[in-house]
């Protein structure tokens, strides 16, 4: 910040002090007409003061050249002008001065100070001269007492108080313009920020809906699947001895089927629910929060209808674990009542992936599934014996993707529950969950 209160930029291409060489130009153009000024004045100043006339003209010269110092040094020029105040020289380096005084910023007291330097230096000047003049001309007109005074106030005035005045203005204005031209890029900077962290929780919340959908599909498909799996193991190894077991089987296989479908059906209908969408990043923030607030009141509300399954469709679940040849004993403790949304799906998957991963790791074990309706939570645990000797059902190698465990962590951790997992010291294997009522 220059002592003009403008910015200086060294990138501008201005020489010295100057941020732009038009400005450089304007001020030698000034101190050059000062100059002139000043060495016209010199020369009577010369003659006054008994000098040789080259000397008032030098003397001229470097006097009203100091003005082009007024951007970098304005309290100078200021005093400079001040100090040949006397010699009746320097009014274009008193008047352009003192506005560049005044446009700095510098303080306002320093200011005020050297203009009433200026003023008084001028008024004293103006009074000596008014006198020499009515002396000059006393045998040719007389004034009033009170003529003098005030002419000599007033041109005194008219030389300090414009520049001084309009200085003052310029320097405010420009401020202000340095003020909101700061705050503009400050908003554009916080606009900025806001923009990078609008991306970031848009990322974030497009992994996490690509996280609950994969979840949603691995509950789905794995639990259905493997089931019909196992029933197709069954009706391969029954076909031929029992055809009427092989057409029940078949039934059932043609159930899970459409259980499936229908479920995939669904999810996929929560996808295209808020279709057409071109970009989702296009989707305003405040849209989206509101979308998502409202989704999570209706999931928190309990008893609302939930887009999965609920806690009361577990007993079905159990009854297709044992059509597929699983032995399960199912216990229920505590009065039943009915959760959130979240809360009941979430204990619903639980169950299923842990019957899921019974069929899969250890078909034909025994198995018990606990559901346990307390005061302010609700707990689950599905838990098998060690599985026996590898039956035709257990043979038919169902993959596993090694996700089941981490998806139910996951949703557990979601919504403040406990997750916990393991084997047992029989050799069988536990999962057990506590999820909050509210």
């Amino acid at each position: 910040m220059t002592t003009t209160g403008e910015v200086h930029r060294a990138a501008a291409g201005g020489p010295w002090w100057w941020e732009r060489r038009r400005a450089a130009v304007f001020d030698a153009g000034l101190a050059v007409a000062s100059a002139v000024e000043c060495a016209v004045e010199g020369v009577p100043f010369a003659h006054k003061a008994g000098l040789p006339v080259w000397l008032g003209v030098v003397f001229g010269v470097l006097t009203g050249a100091t003005l082009v110092l007024r951007r970098r040094w304005p309290i100078a020029v200021v005093l400079v002008s001040v100090a040949v105040t006397p010699a009746q020289m320097g009014g274009l380096l008193t008047v352009v001065g003192l506005y560049s005084l005044a446009a700095s910023e510098m303080p306002r007291r320093i200011i005020g100070a050297l203009a009433g330097m200026s003023f008084m230096g001028t008024l004293i000047v103006f009074v000596v001269r008014m006198q020499q003049d009515s002396a000059a001309h006393t045998d040719s007109f007389q004034v009033a007492s009170w003529v003098v005074p005030f002419l000599v106030i007033i041109t005194a005035l008219g030389v300090t108080a414009p520049p001084l005045l309009l200085g003052m203005y310029v320097g405010a204005r420009r401020r202000l313009m340095e003020s909101l031209t700061e705050r503009n890029e400050s908003l554009e900077r916080e606009l900025g920020l806001l923009a990078e962290r609008a991306e970031e929780r848009a990322e974030w919340a497009r992994g996490e809906e690509r996280t609950r959908i994969a979840r949603e599909m691995h509950d789905v498909v794995a639990h259905r699947v493997s089931l019909m799996v196992v029933h197709a193991a069954a009706l391969q190894a029954v076909a031929r001895k029992d055809p009427e077991k092989a057409v029940k089987n078949a039934a059932l296989v043609g159930d899970m089927g459409r259980q499936a479908l229908t479920e995939l059906r669904e999810m996929l209908g929560v996808l295209r629910a808020g279709e057409p969408v071109p970009d989702r990043t296009a989707v305003p923030l405040a849209a989206v929060g509101m979308a998502a607030a409202a989704a999570a009141s209706r999931a928190e509300e309990p008893g609302a209808e939930a887009d999965g399954p609920s806690l009361a469709e577990v007993e079905e679940l159990v009854e297709q674990s044992r059509a597929a040849g699983m032995v399960v004993e199912m216990s229920v403790e505590g009065r039943v009542r009915a959760y959130a949304a979240a809360v009941e799906q979430t204990a619903y998957r639980v169950v299923q992936e842990a019957l899921t991963n019974v069929h899969k790791h250890a078909a034909g074990a025994k198995t018990y599934v606990r559901l346990a309706h307390r005061g302010v939570e609700v707990a689950m645990q599905v838990e098998n014996e060690p599985p026996p000797v590898l039956s035709a059902a257990g043979a038919a190698g169902l993959p596993s993707g090694g996700n089941g465990l981490v998806g139910m962590k996951e949703r557990v951790a979601g919504l403040g529950g406990v997750f916990v997992s393991g084997p047992t010291d029989a050799g069988g294997y536990r999962v057990s969950a506590v999820l909050p009522a509210a």
